[in-house]
């Protein structure tokens, strides 16, 4: 099994020696990591392994119980909360809209973070709303209550709202839930657009580990609270890694479309024999 690391160095966001948990469980002990700039980084692993505990921490949403998230080589939890939301973007697994609010105006809140006693709605920021609708695909349900939609139209709209934040950071946890299969290639595909013709780094933790593999230029599989291997996919990703992080046996090809490692599993004789 191989693995690469990267070091904090002038990576705009990393973490120190972090612990984290809820309660009396401890989920994160000692943990290092750091997001190369520029980079689509992808979190994978099991369930229950600190994948979104991980991203709520580098969020600046889960105070860590030890260690440190740096934003700009300063603690992310000493700066002041707008100042942050201007520079890191967060779509959370399970966002909740108020009652009876349109798609608009909730998109329309992305841009609060650049809201200022002197600098009120203007120009820019319908430019910014309209461009993350067009780019959701949620042009024409503007005007439509969110609580009216679909599984799928809310996701696409919660994005639209993260984008028109305009962060050059953006941490996505589980951005596909609730999409099909069109629907989650179509978003993964505006993930790879963001990173590669707009300069932004993205972090997102990702259940389908094919997915990960196709998108990410960095990859982070974790195991139990701890980072296993990072690094490129195709540097990382081997039938070894595969099982002794998600305990599967597999194979691993080329994809045919892609070439970026291709996770085939056993066939269910070969798992039970």
């Amino acid at each position: 099994m191989s693995s690469t690391t990267t070091t904090a160095g002038d990576a705009r966001l990393s973490g120190r020696d972090l612990r984290l948990g809820y309660d009396e469980r401890l989920v994160v002990d000692g943990l290092d990591v750091t997001v190369p700039d520029g980079s689509f980084t992808v979190v994978v692993g099991p369930n229950a392994c600190g994948k979104s505990t991980l991203l709520r921490a580098l969020a600046r949403m889960l105070k860590p119980r030890a260690g440190t998230v740096l934003l700009d080589g300063d603690d992310i939890r000493s700066q002041p909360a707008k100042a942050v939301a201007r520079r890191l973007g967060l779509l959370p697994q399970s966002p909740t809209a108020p009652d009876a609010i349109t798609v608009a105006d909730l998109v329309a809140r992305g841009r609060y973070p650049h809201q200022r006693l002197l600098r009120q709605w203007g120009p820019e920021d319908e430019r910014a709303v309209s461009e993350a609708l067009a780019a959701t695909g949620t042009t024409a349900l503007a005007e439509r209550a969110v609580d009216e939609l679909s599984g799928g139209q809310r996701q696409r709209v919660w994005l639209a709202m993260a984008l028109a934040q305009e962060t050059p950071l953006l941490l996505l946890d589980e951005p596909t839930t609730f999409l099909d299969i069109a629907h989650q290639i179509e978003v993964l595909d505006l993930c790879a657009d963001l990173r590669d013709r707009h300069g932004r780094t993205l972090v997102a933790v990702l259940h389908d580990l094919n997915h990960a593999c196709r998108y990410a230029t960095h990859l982070i599989a974790m195991r139990d609270g701890a980072i296993v291997a990072e690094g490129a996919p195709a540097e990382v990703v081997d039938a070894a890694l595969v099982e002794a992080v998600f305990g599967l046996p597999c194979r691993v090809i080329d994809d045919p479309e892609t070439g970026t490692p291709l996770v085939v599993p056993a066939a269910r004789a070969r798992r039970e024999g």
